[in-house]
């Protein structure tokens, strides 16, 4: 199966989550308002990626109608 647009842009997307998570895991935040800051944007990464997938299910949904 050929990869969508949708598929490439999670995948991008989840690979920016990972690079911030390992970063963190690492102990890479050098204080506490770095810290802070990464989590805010591994969320906001999280949000996208459950807002893409509620997305591609609902253009499915669309296309498997016609």
């Amino acid at each position: 199966m050929a990869k969508t647009v949708f598929d490439v842009l999670e995948e991008k997307i989840a690979a920016q989550q990972r690079n911030f998570e390992e970063h963190l895991s690492a102990g890479g935040a050098k204080d506490f308002p770095e810290y802070r800051d990464t989590c805010g944007v591994i969320r906001g990464l999280a949000i996208a990626r459950r807002e893409l997938s509620d997305l591609l299910r609902v253009y499915k949904e669309q296309n498997d109608d016609d």
